[in-house]
């Protein structure tokens, strides 16, 4: 019998979830180091295949570019499955003899993952290996844009857990990229959790699914450049971070702040190294290119080289140009240099005193952003303690790239490509996801008075002795 789209979709979700069932009851019977060994397969595997499936993404998504989709399969594969060495997830965790109480790692079970267009292959590894270390099954939905090369890169880290020893259906992915396909993963009864990264209306789905759900908020992060900063080191550091991919990392630097007296440096360091700040002619050409008139991303403009963008808004800048950048002053939705953009475009915001940047700074995040991640340069740690403590963000970064200061490339943030917002971005939790979001705690339990019963017998029988011994 042939199906229409939305229903085959739906059917082959159900079928998966319920293979995944089946493998995760087999998985959930492994000892620690049994699914470290599969663990370890998927990264190595992985790996090796990490620039193909990079070539992949970028033919299909024509977000980023090979070189840079190379390195994040590396680090979703190598740099994550190492930061779970010696990680404890299952079986005893913990024992407390003094307070009678033991931990036992329980995982979750099924878990529906929603794959970004914009990290279509690394998504997957990542996302596998702390599912799998954690002792959990994964069924995976691609994004329409990229079902192809996130199809492909499930099948790699499948077959590589099969042949580890991990029962098959562990790892799987929808082969059809339907919202019907979608919708019924999450809405499954297999499904115990959904790990959501995608844009704002998926994640809002999966939180509306009515299953537990660990989604993630918009990035918006601004970068200050405080008068104790390193300048040079300051730009060198943004570049490189937004140029990444070209700035399809979501903990990629949105704006860059600074106060009054720190313009001209700013300003002639960043030129000398490849930023090209646009006239109000250009800024405004571009800015009609940035987002659609319903306000949602214009998706043509992502993951696309400065120069690219250039061309497409109409003007010419030099091929050694890395970066576009417009003045600013305001945050709204009327002001589109103020949101998250995916690509290697930033708005520049001059202040007239460092309380001002502290304003504008949660004036920007208040608008898109919150719990995400900020980026501040200084050497001064009072201004750096000053800032910690004021700005709603979950990573506050300091003289580091904040797209790879953010995901823990460059940081000791748990190596991740899901990252957590906090309640005040929407979001479940605020870690970068890692292996332990994913189990629930057991605990058990002694009786607490148990031992103080003994003693106060104990003291009884040897009063009652002196006593007696006493009335001799």
């Amino acid at each position: 019998m042939d199906f229409d789209k939305d229903l085959a979709a739906r059917q082959e979700a159900r079928m998966l979830c319920r293979q995944a069932e089946k493998a995760q009851k087999e998985l959930q019977k492994m000892s620690q180091s049994q699914l470290d060994s599969i663990v370890e397969a998927i990264a190595r595997d992985f790996s090796a295949a990490a620039e193909v499936l990079a070539e992949k993404a970028v033919q299909e998504t024509g977000f980023g570019n090979t070189k840079d989709k190379t390195t994040k399969n590396k680090f979703a594969s190598e740099t994550v499955a190492a930061a779970t060495r010696g990680m404890k997830t299952v079986g005893i965790l913990r024992e407390d003899p003094q307070n009678r109480l033991w931990e036992i790692g329980v995982p979750v079970g099924v878990i529906a993952a929603i794959v970004p267009s914009t990290n279509p292959t690394s998504t997957v590894c990542y996302k596998a290996i702390i599912a799998i270390k954690s002792g959990n099954a994964i069924v995976f939905s691609p994004h329409p844009k990229a079902a192809t090369c996130t199809l492909q890169a499930a099948k790699v880290v499948a077959a590589a857990a099969e042949k580890a020893g991990a029962p098959a259906g562990c790892i799987s992915c929808l082969s059809m990229a339907a919202m019907a396909g979608c919708q019924e993963l999450m809405g499954a009864n297999e499904v115990r959790l959904i790990l959501a990264t995608g844009g704002p209306g998926m994640v809002k789905a999966a939180y509306s699914s009515g299953k537990p759900a660990i989604g993630v908020g918009a990035g918006n992060g601004p970068a200050y450049i405080h008068h104790s900063a390193d300048v040079k080191k300051a730009i060198s550091c943004i570049a490189r971070s937004k140029s990444f991919d070209y700035g399809t990392v979501c903990a990629s630097e949105q704006s860059i702040i600074v106060e009054k007296n720190m313009e001209a440096a700013v300003k002639e360091e960043a030129q000398r190294q490849g930023f090209y700040f646009m006239d109000t002619r250009e800024a405004g050409q571009l800015a009609k290119l940035l987002f659609r008139p319903s306000g949602a991303l214009n998706p043509d403009i992502v993951g696309r080289p400065a120069t690219a963008l250039a061309k497409m808004a109409g003007f010419s800048v030099p091929d050694s140009t890395k970066i576009l950048v417009a003045r600013e002053q305001e945050a709204g939705p009327t002001r589109p240099y103020s949101m998250e953009k995916l690509c290697p475009v930033l708005a520049f915001f001059v202040m007239e005193s460092e309380d001002a940047v502290l304003q504008k700074a949660i004036e920007v995040l208040t608008h898109e952003g919150s719990g995400h991640t900020f980026a501040m340069h200084a050497e001064d740690r009072d201004v750096v303690q000053k800032f910690a403590l004021q700005i709603p963000v979950s990573r506050f970064l300091v003289n580091t790239p904040a797209a790879l200061g953010g995901i823990g490339a460059t940081t000791k943030l748990f190596p991740a490509l899901t990252l957590g917002c906090g309640a005040v971005g929407g979001s479940a939790s605020s870690n970068n996801i890692s292996p332990l979001d994913l189990i629930n705690i057991r605990r058990v339990a002694w009786d607490a008075n148990r031992e103080q019963v003994q003693v106060d017998n104990d003291l009884v029988e040897l009063l009652t002795a002196r006593i007696l011994e006493k009335l001799k």
